[in-house]
């Protein structure tokens, strides 16, 4: 969907030759840590017979004109823009190779090209930055290309490094709050105690405007704007403001009411249970609220005037995001320029734009450039969460087949307000049937049962209970992949059959058999395990690929009951052993990154990390209280196998770890527990290992000791 989407408006971008020799080109997407500015040079290099290092790619700011063009998410970056993107750098090498056999004096059939430089027989050259000026035309016309076949890629399916890592780990790299906007001083927001609560009255104003640095104290819809001199005079502002507040949109809601409400929206399993000839295995799991806070805090900047506004922050749906602030500020859609800028972290937050939204909205009030920040709270308090959710599977088998698979997933609804990345399909995301929609058609695109299990049907059901939510480094697939996997198991045990050889006799394609076969071969699948460890495996199926995951886990008292300061330990998986096939890698040690991230991610939702809901607001107030995998979870082992492919096109590879991996965890803690776990993350039903935060005021005081420890 988002690749056709995006198909119309694809051919509206343009690699730029430098009289220096570099090539530049804007991307229209939102970098966020994935790696796609580095992939993106590499097609291009590809192309133009350049360097890597010679590509310089930065970030289109938002571009009406590209509609659905301008949307990152659902790992489809890559996917839509493998061909459009070499086919504009063809171009340029076309019109390089046109000036350069006038230059040269020579027919474009007898030029060849490297590094950078065109050649003619003889030995005579010249530079594409001295081509670059000639090789310009001053009005459209229509070319024909040839793009590099598979078999003389120089570039593309190479391990590179990234090539903005070393400004990345230097602090050379530029982040929102990096910028300097002139008069942008430090802006924060005090909020309510429930989430999504209204400011009503402040009933101190004048005693915060004279506290030191203050420079301004404004209401806003989601609270009170402080702006000053230095964040840490924000922070002392948001704690001594006095203000009432209207209640939230889940004002005295907590997990078990939430749960309940999940409950009654279930959807019944329609197969009876039909025994004794043909029995069922049935199946039923939790899967708690968890937070989709990224390293770098929510965070933008704003310039409103009367007649124009800037804004700059990470942003994944640009265009959504400027044309809705501009209908909040009543200014035409052409009045709100939206900078694009590189993010910290994302997959699923940043499809949203509250902080941008925040930030005009503050401008606006106070009249002033405002650099909003979100204090580390407000992010796990108020910020995106992956939606809690059911999902009942009830599977029938007989004479050593199984006959009927279903799987009912309801859900706390997921926002999709961020449409198709323009605002016509994100109006319709925020209508009811538009959202049922949404979600509808995304479930039914992106879950598939890798399996022949006779008759299969899978539904969701979602339920808008008030929260704010966002797709996560996968939408439904985590909670959906790691139910069907423990089903899986145990179907497998009812059958007498091993795990792995159950998945290999009933998987539908070779290439899952062939994921299969090598986490099986290359993680030692059955080896002798102490009691209370074990290994487990699951299968995934998602983005044009496939991926395998074999997990070693030491459930041990000695390794449970570990004790560390500040954090929560349990089971520790000691082996991740993935193998991946997404087809065409276009950056292999990009891939296997990405798939290192994911396996953190799918460690973190089945084990520890999840928001508690009390009283109408999570608990939760930093990365301190959310376990997120530490270092001391962090696998000892983890193999990264990338399959080899004869595929001519790209997969998708930003969420493709997480749900494999996760499913691995769960099936390898009931086999080393002898019990299938039901409610996830394992650590969420237990007593809270934390002390929660103040919510009046909203935020903690900040650090002082410096020395000791901080968060």
């Amino acid at each position: 969907m988002l690749t056709d989407a995006a198909r119309a408006t694809s051919n509206l971008i343009t690699v730029v030759i430098n009289t220096d020799g570099t090539a530049s080109f804007e991307l229209p997407r939102s970098e966020n840590g994935q790696g796609i500015t580095t992939s993106t040079a590499m097609l291009i290099a590809e192309e133009l017979d350049l360097p890597v290092d010679r590509v310089k790619v930065t970030l289109a700011p938002a571009r009406p004109e590209l509609v659905f063009n301008q949307l990152t998410g659902g790992s489809n970056t890559t996917v839509s823009t493998f061909t459009p993107i070499r086919v504009a750098a063809a171009i340029a090498k076309g019109a390089l190779l046109d000036a350069a056999a006038l230059e040269l004096g020579d027919t474009v059939a007898n030029l060849t090209t490297k590094a950078g430089v065109v050649e003619a027989p003889g030995g005579r050259t010249v530079s594409y930055g001295d081509l670059a000026a000639k090789a310009a035309v001053s009005s459209p016309r229509r070319v024909e290309v040839e793009l590099t076949t598979k078999r003389d890629y120089t570039v593309i399916g190479t391990p590179q490094n990234r090539l903005d890592a070393r400004a990345a780990v230097t602090g050379a790299k530029q982040y929102t709050l990096d910028l300097d906007v002139p008069d942008a001083k430090p802006t924060m927001i005090c909020r309510a105690p429930t989430l999504n609560g209204k400011p009503k009255a402040i009933r101190n104003r004048a005693a915060v405007e004279a506290m030191p640095g203050i420079t301004d104290v404004a209401l806003v819809p989601t609270g009170v704007a402080v702006r000053g001199e230095t964040f840490g005079q924000c922070i002392d502002a948001v704690r001594a403001l006095d203000v009432s507040w209207i209640d939230g949109t889940v004002a005295g809601q907590s997990d078990a009411t939430v749960l309940k409400a999940l409950r009654a929206a279930e959807v019944p399993l329609v197969v009876p249970k039909l025994g004794p000839l043909v029995k069922t295995v049935d199946a039923d799991f939790t899967f708690w609220f968890r937070s989709n806070s990224s390293l770098e805090p929510n965070c933008a900047i704003a310039d409103v005037r009367k007649d124009g506004a800037e804004v700059w922050g990470a942003c994944k749906s640009p265009i959504t995001a400027a044309e809705e602030i501009a209908t909040m500020l009543g200014m035409a859609p052409t009045a709100v320029k939206f900078h694009v800028m590189e993010g910290g972290g994302s997959f699923g937050r940043k499809l949203f734009y509250d902080a941008a939204v925040e930030a005009a909205q503050c401008s606006k009030a106070i009249g002033k450039p405002v650099r909003l920040m979100w204090h580390r709270t407000d992010d796990s308090r108020v910020g995106r969460t992956h939606p809690m959710a059911t999902t009942r599977i009830r599977a029938s088998y007989a004479a050593g087949e199984v006959l009927t698979y279903e799987q009912r997933h309801t859900s706390v609804k997921t926002d999709f307000g961020h449409g198709l990345g323009e605002i016509i399909t994100a109006l319709a995301g925020k209508l009811p049937v538009g959202d049922i929609g949404f979600s509808q058609t995304i479930f039914a695109l992106t879950q598939e049962v890798p399996y022949n299990f006779g008759a299969t049907n899978q539904l969701l059901n979602e339920v808008d209970l008030g929260f704010n939510t966002s797709s996560m480094r996968n939408i439904y697939s985590p909670d959906v992949a790691a139910a069907r996997e423990l089903v899986v198991d145990q179907l497998a045990k009812k059958l007498g059959k091993d795990p792995y050889r159950f998945r290999r006799e009933f998987t539908k394609s070779e290439r899952a058999r062939a994921v299969l076969d090598k986490v099986a071969q290359a993680g030692s699948w059955g080896r002798s395990m102490a009691p209370g460890t074990a290994q487990g495996i699951a299968l995934h199926k998602e983005y044009k690929g496939v991926n395998a995951v074999l997990v070693e886990i030491d459930c041990r008292p000695g390794t449970v009951n570990r004790t560390v300061r500040d954090g929560v330990t349990g089971p520790r998986v000691t082996k991740v052993v993935m193998a991946v096939d997404v087809g065409l890698a276009i950056n292999p040690r990009g891939l296997e990154a990405q798939m290192q991230g994911g396996i953190m991610d799918g460690l973190a939702n089945m084990l520890t990390s999840s928001l508690h809901l009390q009283d109408g607001a999570f608990l939760e107030g930093s990365w301190d209280n959310y376990f997120y995998t530490r270092e001391w979870n962090v696998p000892p082992v983890v193999e990264v196998h990338i399959m080899p492919s004869d595929s001519e096109e790209p997969g998708g590879a930003g969420e493709f770890g997480v749900a494999s991996t996760g499913a691995a965890v769960v099936c390898a803690f009931a086999r080393a527990t002898g019990t299938m776990p039901t409610s996830f993350p394992l650590q969420h039903t237990k007593p809270l290992a934390f002390t929660p935060k103040t919510r009046i005021p909203p935020v903690p005081e900040s650090p002082t000791d410096g020395l000791d420890h901080t968060y």
